[in-house]
């Protein structure tokens, strides 16, 4: 796996939904805790952070910390998370993050959503692997999720 093969997972569904409705789901703090299984704090508001719990079994421990990064009505949605937050032992600067990106395009299905996840390579070499399969892996779940909320 070459570096730049670890430094991004990106991941397209095909939503049989409107672009209006997979944009609330992403957008609308209940809506995305819904699917995602997090209790969000608050809403997404583009230069602020937004903290919560995760709900997903067996991982209620953990803490949800992003801050929003854009917001293009209906486009683009962006926010970013501190790689402390899944390797708090190794020490990251204060801008350090992870960006997780959803791009929204009308299909014949519905929406076409293509999520992105970059930053990995921040990560030290033994564990930016581990850290990267997993979240691909959380991906495909999450995928499944938005799918089947906004299928409604």
């Amino acid at each position: 796996m070459n570096q730049a093969d670890q430094d991004r997972i990106e991941k397209v569904v095909e939503l049989a939904a409107p672009v209006s409705r997979v944009w609330r789901a992403l957008t609308n703090h209940e809506a995305f805790g819904q699917w995602f299984r997090v209790r969000l704090d608050g809403p997404f508001d583009v230069g602020k952070a937004t903290t919560g719990n995760i709900t997903y079994p067996g991982h209620e421990h953990m803490k949800w910390e992003s801050v929003t990064e854009r917001m293009e009505h209906e486009r683009l949605f962006v926010f970013s998370w501190p790689p402390s937050a899944i390797d708090p032992e190794t020490p990251y600067g204060d801008d350090a993050k992870v960006v997780v990106e959803f791009r929204l395009q009308p299909s014949e299905q519905g929406t076409r959503l293509t999520i992105t996840e970059t930053g990995f390579l921040q990560f030290p070499d033994s564990k930016r692997l581990e850290i990267l399969r997993s979240n691909k892996q959380g991906w495909d779940l999450q995928a499944q999720n938005i799918a089947e909320h906004v299928a409604g």
